[in-house]
């Protein structure tokens, strides 16, 4: 076996053009007659795949039965709080905002660039979609529209540079500018009285200058590691999938604000200004 070892490595180390004829006869003879003696373990190699297949299956139902439980539990609270709201704005009269529905579109692709962060979705002109309005993620806000093809619309998003929307910051009522820069959480620019917020404060949009309709949530306030008041923001940038965009109606603007008040209804003060007819002297004889 030593001596029969040796010639075959001795045969497969020439190199000469008539042994390596002779190994490709050799090989062709030789190696699919071995398909039979190969065959347990390729079938075992085959058993052993199939069952980690089968053993990450049962660990993703696993995971799939228990997010199934904690959606159910989700669900009914939702409800819960769906049916409370309803009659919380029934008891205050709450009045929706009938301009302010959407239309979901598909994200395509996102920009690939760190120095501009945009977006591409499947709906464009001719589904209606303009310029500026304001698009959400389902919780938070999530850019605006900032480019339109007749199928297709860019969505700048708030992390971009290039974008500056006015925030309201709740409960204080302070008034600033949301700067991105880039990163996932955008500055807070332009307040009007810093000592007055606090970290973990709510921030909706404004509805200063008429850019974005108010009260869109945006994020929370945290103090960045330089220092600097920023946004932490609530809509998910890590799994764009589906983008609302609502469709903002500019609201009316007021030229004369002496018009909103109603005029004076100058019949009643006449009548009552003018002074009684005195009785006529035949009436008072009587």
């Amino acid at each position: 076996m030593v001596l029969i070892l040796f010639a075959v490595f001795v045969v497969w180390r020439i190199d000469s053009p008539r042994v390596e004829r002779f190994r490709a006869e050799v090989i062709d003879r030789v190696v699919p007659s071995f398909d039979w003696a190969m065959a347990p373990l390729t079938g075992t190699v085959h058993l052993f795949t199939e069952f980690q297949s089968y053993r990450r299956l049962v660990e993703q139902n696993r995971d799939l039965r228990r997010e199934l439980q904690q959606m159910k539990a989700w669900k009914e609270a939702a409800l819960q709080l769906e049916q409370e709201n309803a009659k919380l704005r029934d008891l205050n009269n709450v009045r929706l905002d009938p301009a302010l529905t959407y239309i979901t579109g598909v994200v395509l692709t996102d920009s690939g660039s760190p120095f501009r962060q945009s977006v591409l979705i499947n709906v464009g002109s001719r589904d209606g979609i303009m310029d500026g309005w304001p698009a959400m993620d389902g919780i938070g806000l999530i850019g605006r529209i900032s480019g339109l093809g007749n199928e297709t619309a860019r969505v700048l998003l708030l992390t971009d540079t290039s974008s500056r929307i006015p925030i309201l910051i709740q409960p204080s009522g302070q008034h600033a500018m949301l700067t991105g820069d880039n990163t996932n959480s955008p500055l807070i620019e332009f307040l009007e009285n810093p000592d007055l917020v606090r970290p973990g404060d709510r921030v909706v949009s404004s509805s200063d200058g008429g850019v974005f309709p108010a009260d869109l949530l945006v994020g929370q306030v945290v103090l960045g590691s330089d220092g600097r008041l920023r946004v932490r923001l609530s809509a998910d940038y890590e799994r764009l999938e589906f983008l609302r965009v609502l469709r903002s109606q500019p609201r009316e603007s007021i030229l004369d604000p002496g018009a909103l008040i109603a005029p004076r209804d100058t019949s009643q003060s006449t009548d009552a200004a003018q002074p009684e007819e005195p009785a006529s002297a035949e009436g008072t004889n009587g």
